[in-house]
């Protein structure tokens, strides 16, 4: 069995903040590589793959949010995206564009690892998942592995990467009321901030997704102070 410790990629330019979380990250057990910037983050990606990546929204150059869609494009690796912007339009644009919890500057120690163990746990859980994951609910076959929605016709819903993880949270707990809190931990592993509107704003795309090619099935409801549930029946499909 291999034993070897888990490598995680830091990509900041600010050098004490490399030196802070790498430090941390060591002492805890992982393998650490650091980058300053996205030229510096490709070479390390040359020579080998990282389990997660810890990335900077504001960097000199390509930024957090270039380097985060290039990535996602071609890897799946988990993205930790740091930033000392709070603004909640940028963390929904830093979700949808493929990274997998958003971490605000300043923060804790015990938060980091919290976070960089939940997406490791959560990665390491896909890896072993059944092969074929496909599931039927009104006129949409959802595939959870190939991360499409198709239609009944034989199209697909173009979703971002945020409105596919919010629809297998749906499709996996149909007809059951879920709270904002725990559609953010279910999507993004993480404790939610009671205040982070990331979840409604996500809903209201998928919603309008969904409506446009099924008009009339109003698929999400919201309840109120309770969350959202997705009404309709799911049968797995092959």
């Amino acid at each position: 069995m291999d034993h070897s410790p888990q490598t995680i990629l830091i990509v900041d330019d600010d050098a004490e903040i490399r030196q802070l979380v790498g430090d941390l990250l060591s002492r805890e057990g992982y393998e650490v590589d650091t980058a300053e910037d996205a030229r510096a983050m490709d070479d390390v990606l040359r020579r080998r793959e990282p389990d997660l990546i810890v990335l900077d929204l504001m960097m000199p150059g390509e930024d957090g949010l270039s380097v985060c869609r290039r990535i996602r494009a071609a890897r799946p690796l988990p993205i930790l995206m740091l930033t000392a912007k709070s603004d909640e339009t940028d963390r929904v644009v830093g979700l949808e564009l493929g990274a997998d919890d958003y971490l605000v500057k300043p923060f804790g120690p015990r938060e980091l690892l919290a976070r960089v163990r939940a997406l490791l746990r959560r990665a390491s859980s896909q890896a072993f998942q059944p092969q074929s994951r496909r599931y039927a609910f009104d006129r949409f076959v959802a595939d959870l592995d190939a991360r499409l929605l198709e239609t009944e016709l034989g199209g697909t819903v173009a979703l971002t990467s945020g409105e596919f993880e919010l629809l297998s949270c749906f499709v996996l707990r149909p007809r059951r009321v879920l709270s904002r809190d725990q559609i953010l931990d279910w999507t993004h592993g993480r404790t939610a901030d009671p205040f982070d509107r990331t979840v409604d704003l996500l809903v209201s795309r998928l919603r309008r997704k969904l409506e446009a090619a099924s008009p009339g099935s109003n698929l999400i409801s919201t309840v109120r102070n309770g969350g959202y549930l997705l009404t309709a029946p799911v049968r797995p499909v092959s």
